[in-house]
């Protein structure tokens, strides 16, 4: 390597690790507007380069104050994890291996660490040993791999191969899915050609679970191919569907049961929460994260699927130049649509090795306290309202309770907006259930009782002022 080079990964390490330090200091948002990024990081189209250690230190001036802080420990806008240490070192690692994880011929380290991990993430989340799983770039193309198989499947069954004939002709497949599904899975229809509007639609309770009598109501009348997709951990309430009832209802009609678990899934891996996942093991595909609650850096998703034949139809990619791995060792490239891409898995059995199963069951279970304590902090205040039971680490929030609907509308929104300034902790608005609302999530490996009890001072202060002055 040459001293260029070696000059330009001590700087990229040496700022790394300061960003690293100042996390629980910096401004949990971006700081900078889009004018000023635009102006620090534009110049013409370069003509000559400069010296590899002056390109590291220009990006990271320029970008510093545009990055947001959700790898810091008061980060509870949306449910991201924080990126932990080891996962980042890993990747680095990863970087710098180079290696084209596609097939195992194209590194076998990384399909083998790859199937590894897999073994350890259903036995964690205690989901069938024969299942087979995809590494994705999140839950959104986690769902989409194991929709695919989905349709793959319900159309086989119907006499129809969707694989090698398309949807030209193919038997309407039903899709039924909860009011309060994830935008996430309705963009994983659309891509599938199952549509964005043509579900049908179930009613669900307060919570966002599904009701399972509208299911059977609606299935009643219903024949043919049968997809239904159900949630473990609604993203504003954390709620989750009574999976034992759907898939009885679901597989009397011959139907795939999919769950979205992008967070929730890992309340599997909890013995204080496996009870809110009772049943979920009965559905025929899962999607969940590891960018979430196991922290690994971005990018990391797992599609897990019951039938590997049927989920290997749907993802198998055939050409002459991919020999077959043979023996034991299954081929990436059969269980996700890149053939070229990150290899994903090692950052995944670093953090499994390094958590244990105790580490990882007692990290979820204190993130779900501190949601907890957090709730009752804000809920001693007056005319601050949680809307719903904080079942895991989700909540949702409104204040001015007992205004009229507007009014409360109004003043959480100018709420939020007083917290996002006073840069202690980061939050943003939603919409559940037609109010405007603070959603709360509390994900981060890093994140403390102290973070807590800060954001919760700065939140009720920030409550306290634009109730003053409404």
């Amino acid at each position: 390597m040459t001293d260029e080079y070696r000059a330009a990964f001590d700087q990229a390490y040496s700022l790394a690790l300061a960003f690293h330090d100042s996390r629980a200091l910096r401004s949990p948002a971006a700081t900078a507007s889009f004018e000023a990024l635009r102006a620090a990081l534009y110049v013409p189209t370069p003509d000559e380069g400069v010296t590899a250690p002056e390109v590291i230190t220009q990006l990271a001036a320029a970008v510093d104050a545009g990055l947001m802080g959700a790898a810091g420990p008061r980060f509870f806008a949306k449910v991201m994890g924080g990126s932990h240490p080891v996962g980042v070192a890993v990747d680095w690692m990863t970087s710098m291996w180079g290696q084209n994880s596609g097939s195992y011929h194209g590194s076998p380290a990384g399909a083998v660490a790859e199937q590894v991990a897999s073994s350890w993430l259903l036995d964690l989340l205690g989901l069938p040993s024969d299942c087979s799983i995809g590494f994705t770039t999140g839950a959104t193309m986690a769902s989409f791999v194991c929709l695919a198989a989905a349709r793959s499947k319900v159309l086989r069954l119907a006499g129809w191969n969707a694989d090698a004939d398309g949807l030209f002709g193919a038997p309407p497949v039903n899709v039924c899915i909860g009011n309060d599904a994830h935008a996430a899975i309705f963009a994983a229809l659309r891509y599938l050609g199952l549509g964005h509007d043509r579900v049908i639609r179930i009613p669900t309770d307060d919570a966002g679970r599904m009701l399972v009598p509208a299911l059977s109501g609606a299935l009643a009348s219903r024949g043919g191919p049968l997809i239904v997709i159900a949630q473990a951990g609604q993203i504003n309430t954390g709620a989750f569907d009574p999976f034992n009832e759907i898939a009885d209802v679901v597989h009397r009609y011959g139907g795939w049961l999919h769950v979205d678990g992008a967070f929730g899934l890992w309340a599997r891996a909890c013995p204080a929460l496996a009870q809110l996942t009772a049943g979920v093991e009965q559905a025929d595909s899962w999607a969940t994260d590891g960018h979430k609650w196991l922290q690994t850096p971005y990018d990391c998703g797992y599609a897990i699927v019951r039938d590997s034949d049927a989920h290997r139809r749907a993802m198998a990619y055939e050409a002459s130049y991919l020999p077959a791995a043979g023996g034991e060792c299954r081929e990436p490239f059969h269980y996700v649509p890149e053939l070229s891409r990150r290899a994903r898995g090692f950052a995944t059995w670093a953090l499994i090795r390094a958590f244990g199963r105790r580490g990882i069951a007692a990290m979820i279970e204190r993130h779900c306290l501190l949601a907890r304590r957090m709730a009752m902090r804000l809920t001693s205040e007056a005319g601050v309202e949680v809307l719903n039971q904080v079942e895991l680490n989700q909540f949702v929030v409104q204040f001015g309770a007992g205004e009229p609907p507007e009014r409360r509308d109004h003043l959480t929104r100018a709420t939020i907006e007083n917290i996002q300034a006073a840069g202690t902790c980061y939050v943003a608005e939603a919409t559940w259930h037609d109010r405007l609302v603070m959603r709360f999530s509390v994900i981060s490996w890093a994140t403390t009782e102290e973070d807590i009890d800060r954001s919760a001072d700065s939140i009720i202060a920030s409550w306290r002022q634009v109730n003053a002055g409404a």
